[in-house]
């Protein structure tokens, strides 16, 4: 009272019509609000009667053990599933924005068999409520029962009686959806003003909605590889749609949901056939940008292990698209700076196709050598690495088409100054076949590598490779002693050569000196 007659005395008329104006508004919104409860209590009476009305036979969901538990980012729309014709559908209702619907409800192990379809349903609905994260302290009891709701899914699936009608299927599907298709809030170097950094040095960044997402991806997995899920039926709702929000969610920067989606839609591939040109388009396309516009995505090595298990597979002959898929994305993939944080993954795919199709052995070793790194030694360490893989499943006719660009490759790495990459390619005569392929066609290979190996033994500081270079050449020796002396032959003859140019330039740069002096210059500078 004592603050109204302040402010009274000092502006009346101002003062009355502000307090006027809050009353007015106080009692709008309680008017407002009760209405609301009316309209939800009633919403949830009629939804009981109809629900009770359904026939649904679960078996008994076994026992319930709780696991450990984890959470979810930002989020997308609802993804759209295809309408049902075949069975009595009974909708979920979008989700209101008031929590206040969120409640505990019983067990299904606990209510009759003709009441559990209704009661699974319910449970989808809580499932589907949105919960901000960013402050844990917020809807604390709301989440609690969604999660205690998301595990006894995840036990109901995984006690082996996850038959569930296709009504049931449709809504599971749609409550992934609105759980897991969201937008991932941005990398820690978009918008925030910082230089780009290298992915490898970047903090890992863990999503605080993770105990929540886990279930829903766990509860998506169980449902997949269930023995009683239906193809034909399911694949009305894990459709193209589904599938491409899912390969679009592998650029989420924390590991642990890269796994998740890793494992799922490798399941996907491998029990929907028909899906399966469509997830290879998918990923190809994922590369496609990734080389050619963005060069950043989290889930590059993730996606070539789903791809390493798939060209594992490849029938033979093999088919123009997956040799098109090899030239035009697998290849190119070693060109982007972050090519280490995957380089396992892609050195493993690249292989499998070489080892299905010798005859790509060309192919790769020439798209390697393209794309081979000039100042980066770690990346050069890499690709000799995969390089030797590769020329392990080469044949010699295959070796005989790329050997000359091949060892001329080589041989700058043998006198690189890093000693990593001179010893790494100083290791290629440790592997018999290449040894062996090597030493069928030394007439093209030592002429290639023997200025190398000889500039090694003269000048290179690192003794390891001094030591390692020692070897090869006397390796060299004792195949061919006769083509090793003819080398050494050639190799004299061009030192001399170019010593004799070397003394020629000298002499030449002498008389022109002498001439300026000669002429006068008396204040020239030799050098």
């Amino acid at each position: 009272m004592q603050l109204y007659h302040a402010c009274l005395s000092i502006e009346p008329k101002k003062s009355l019509a502000r307090l006027l104006n809050l009353i007015f508004l106080r009692f709008f919104f309680i008017f407002w609000f009760k209405m609301f409860k009316k309209i939800m209590k009633g919403g949830h009476r009629k939804a009981s009667k109809s629900d009770s009305t359904e026939k649904y036979a679960f078996g008994p969901p076994g026992s319930h053990n709780p696991s450990s538990v984890v959470v979810n980012h930002a989020f997308r729309p609802v993804l759209n599933a295809p309408e049902q014709n075949s069975s009595p559908s009974v909708p979920i209702a979008p989700p209101p924005l008031s929590t206040a619907a969120v409640e505990p409800l019983p067990l299904l192990r606990d209510v009759p068999v003709a009441e559990r379809q209704s009661l699974f349903l319910r449970k989808l609905q809580i499932c589907s409520y949105q919960l901000a994260f960013t402050d844990m302290l917020k809807t604390v009891r709301e989440k609690e029962v969604k999660r205690r709701t998301l595990l006894e899914l995840v036990d109901f699936f995984q006690s082996g009686s996850g038959k569930i009608t296709e009504v049931c299927q449709e809504e599971m599907i749609k409550m992934v959806a609105i759980n897991i298709c969201r937008c991932l809030p941005p990398a820690s170097h978009e918008n925030t003003g910082q230089e780009v950094t290298d992915p490898e040095e970047e903090e890992t960044h863990l999503d605080p909605s993770w105990p929540h997402l886990q279930l829903v991806y766990e509860l998506l997995l169980r449902y997949v590889v269930s023995s009683d899920t239906d193809t034909k039926v399911a694949k009305r709702f894990i459709d193209h749609s589904f599938v491409l929000k899912l390969i679009d969610l592998f650029d989420s920067e924390d590991p642990r949901e890269r796994e998740y989606l890793k494992t799922i839609l490798h399941r996907i591939y491998g029990k929907f056939m028909v899906h399966r040109p469509f997830i290879r388009k998918a990923i190809n396309n994922i590369f496609y940008r990734f080389i050619y516009e963005t060069g950043r995505y989290n889930g590059i090595g993730e996606l070539l292990e789903i791809l390493g298990s798939i060209i594992n597979g490849f029938a033979l002959p093999m088919k123009e698209e997956h040799k098109l898929f090899l030239a035009k994305a697998l290849i190119p993939l070693h060109k982007p700076k972050p090519v280490a944080t995957y380089h396992h993954q892609l050195s493993y795919c690249v292989t499998q196709f070489v080892e299905k199709d010798y005859k790509l052995a060309d192919t790769v070793i020439r798209g390697l050598l393209k794309y081979w790194p000039v100042t980066n030694c770690q990346k050069e360490v890499l690709f000799l690495g995969e390089l030797e893989e590769v020329l392990e499943a080469t044949q010699s006719a295959e070796f005989q088409r790329c050997m000359v660009p091949l060892f001329r490759q080589i041989a700058r790495c043998l006198n690189n100054p890093h000693f990593q990459v001179s010893e790494r390619a100083l290791f290629f005569w440790n592997n018999e076949h290449i040894v062996g392929l090597i030493a069928q066609n030394r007439h093209v290979v030592l002429p290639l590598i023997f200025e190398a190996l000889e500039k090694n033994i003269l000048g290179h500081w690192n003794q390891a490779v001094h030591g390692l270079t020692v070897n090869v050449r006397k390796m060299f020796m004792e195949v061919d002693a006769e083509l090793f002396e003819e080398c050494r032959r050639q190799y004299e003859e061009k030192m001399a050569r170019a010593r004799e140019v070397e003394d020629q330039r000298e002499m030449t740069w002498k008389r022109l000196a002498d001439v300026a002096a000669e002429r006068g210059g008396g204040n020239l500078v030799a050098v």
